[in-house]
């Protein structure tokens, strides 16, 4: 039986491993691991699809390491013994094993020596957090990092290559992918590079050739193949970007119904993870301090929708929609520190003042530094008036309070005394 398609464009080399660049780009922590011959054990997390197990087969197929791939739920300590006998052998095997945070005390207690002496270097998988989830003895002796999501144009170069590729893809075929197939493969996927080279080869078998020969691979086929809708059936892409501005800008709108319709059309495509990203960005750039429990709840909502997943998420997300669309709205937060970045931006920045500079060190004194800071707790209130923007920005302000909401109109009263008895 010929393995999935996905298992065949695994990565042989480093450089072959499609996304991922902030951990295998050039000089990145992974590459420069591999181009040093230094390589230590890891813990890769990560959402299913990501490139666990392609980044730990590259790696071994750029050393030339023995590979083998277990699982700690399923697979026993002698299992791992066959690895360690191999290791003692050969000098280093790398070994992924997968759903690391399932590794129990026997197991763990074996290998533990094991990476010690650098026999085996572990790459475990995980989609849990680690530093949650695995035990310390194991998180101490591993370095971290987290996988993320494919873009969608990382999806479509991974696509292409399986479509060129004859030895190990589909380019022995005649298929022609439609642009409009090509992009909804990409983006409703969900990052998940294996459900789009699955999806894609599901495509390519099952739709019959037409007079000609070729596989003609169309928007409604792809749709079928992944069981995820388009949001619209539209040729140049715009559809898919609409949707999502149109939603933030109902919610920001407080208009309830279109709000709601555009989270259900997110919602029959699939796309929960942009779903829920641009509910925390809602909430934090258009509610903000005018309500700050409403962005604790979205937090909360989308914790849950992301354990739930669809069709259940849509219960938690359908109330923090609702909730923020009736808000009191802010966007104070996002208003402030984009004034303070532009100033940055354009070299507004200025030297800190002597009296808040870093004064424990010996000879600190002498060159004038924290000299004359005054301790906010030793005053009543814990307030005193000392300035802390550098000279040149001394007079400005970037915080603009809006009144619409109980809670910033709080912070609003506050600031104002604050800056009435600065003035005294």
């Amino acid at each position: 039986m010929q393995k999935p398609l996905a298992f065949r464009m695994r990565p042989t080399t480093i450089d072959e491993v499609v996304g991922q660049q902030h951990l295998v780009g050039p000089g990145k922590i992974i590459r420069r691991m591999v181009d040093a011959k230094m390589l230590s054990s890891m813990i890769l997390y990560g959402p299913p699809g990501t490139g666990k197990t392609s980044i730990a087969s590259a790696i071994a197929g750029s050393t030339r390491y023995a590979f083998r791939m277990l699982n700690a739920a399923t697979d026993t300590k002698k299992d791992l013994q066959v690895v360690a006998e191999e290791a003692k052998m050969s000098g280093t095997v790398i070994l992924l094993l997968d759903e690391v945070h399932r590794l129990d005390k026997t197991k763990q207690d074996f290998l533990l020596p094991h990476l010690e002496s650098g026999q085996i270097i572990l790459i475990g998988a995980t989609t849990e957090n680690p530093y949650i989830t695995i035990n310390p003895a194991i998180r101490s002796r591993t370095q971290i990092f987290e996988v993320k999501p494919l873009l969608p144009q990382e999806i479509e170069l991974a696509v292409q290559q399986a479509l060129t590729d004859k030895q190990r893809g589909l380019g022995e075929m005649p298929i022609t992918l439609d642009p409009e197939a090509l992009q909804h493969l990409a983006r409703a996927t969900g990052g998940d590079l294996r459900s789009a080279l699955n999806g894609l080869e599901l495509a390519a078998k099952s739709t019959p050739a037409e007079a000609d020969g070729t596989i003609h691979l169309t928007l409604p086929i792809m749709e079928e193949c992944i069981q995820k809708k388009a949001l619209v059936h539209d040729k140049d892409g715009d559809a898919h970007y609409d949707v999502i501005s149109a939603f933030q800008k109902s919610i920001r709108g407080s208009d309830v119904d279109a709000a709601l319709h555009y989270m259900a059309r997110l919602c029959e495509a699939g796309e929960l993870v942009i779903l829920c990203r641009r509910l925390l960005v809602i909430a934090y750039e258009d509610i903000g301090l005018a309500n700050p429990g409403a962005c604790a709840r979205t937090v909360s909502a989308v914790q849950a929708a992301e354990k739930l997943g669809l069709p259940e998420a849509r219960i938690p997300l359908a109330e923090t929609v609702i909730d923020l669309c009736l808000s009191p709205k802010s966007n104070s937060s996002i208003s402030a520190i984009d004034a303070a970045l532009s100033d940055i931006r354009k070299g507004q920045i200025g030297q800190v003042p002597d009296h808040l500079k870093d004064s424990h060190y010996s000879g600190a004194e002498k060159l004038n530094r924290g000299v004359g800071y005054k301790y906010p707790h030793d005053f009543p209130e814990y307030w005193v008036d000392q300035q802390y923007l550098p000279d040149k920005l001394k007079n400005r302000s970037y915080y603009q309070p809006k009144l619409s909401g109980k809670y910033e109109q709080v912070l609003a009263q506050q600031l104002h005394k604050l800056k009435k008895k600065s003035q005294k």
